[in-house]
């Protein structure tokens, strides 16, 4: 294995900023001597809720009769790829926000749930090869209506589905990587 001391590097250039990433590339002298540029996008970090409603909560909300545990999930499409996907609610982290702050926030404002308990179940690196971006995955439970406030590009719905046939439905396609990786180590961790 290489020790990051065997890479030395030449060169950093943001190439281009955007409202919603940089991009751009580190000129890199590896270990064999020879030079390479390595591209990236950065973008700011994010949060994936992993939030569990009591059922007798929607009945409250909606007369929706049920007695089972549901999560919830946002419909949305996505221009980027051109496919309308099942998601569990997600958003940016803000300045000074910590990552169940965030995932209050952004739970609320999309789905109108406010969590009375949040708890970060990971966080990581999304696909190192190409992007500086950390994601994490928090768990929200005690769900009560709160204020639902989306932002100018969210065009969304808001369902459930039965916590016994989350994970099965999330890996209908079309699926993503933060719906199934947050699904996955809910379950892992005995959540759901």
């Amino acid at each position: 294995m290489t020790a990051p001391d065997e890479w030395d590097l030449l060169e950093e250039r943001t190439e281009y900023e955007t409202g919603w990433y940089d991009g751009g590339y580190d000129l890199l002298e590896q270990p064999d001597g020879t030079e390479k540029r390595y591209y990236w996008a950065e973008l700011p970090a994010a949060v994936v809720v992993v939030a569990r409603i009591d059922g007798s909560v929607l009945e409250d909300v909606d007369g929706d009769e049920t007695a089972d545990d549901r999560l919830l999930f946002v419909e949305q499409y996505r221009p980027t790829i051109r496919e309308t996907h099942l998601e569990l609610p997600a958003g940016i982290v803000e300045d000074g926000e910590s990552y169940t702050q965030a995932a209050t926030r952004e739970l609320e404002e999309e789905t109108g749930f406010r969590p009375s308990s949040t708890a970060l179940l990971q966080e990581y690196a999304v696909a190192t090869g190409v992007l500086r971006h950390d994601r994490a995955i928090v768990y929200a439970e005690g769900l009560e209506p709160g204020d639902r406030e989306l932002d100018s590009n969210e065009f969304l719905e808001v369902t459930t589905v039965p916590v016994s046939e989350a994970l099965e439905r999330a890996r209908e396609q079309p699926t993503n990587d933060a719906t199934l990786s947050g699904l996955l180590l809910a379950t892992e961790d005995g959540l759901l």
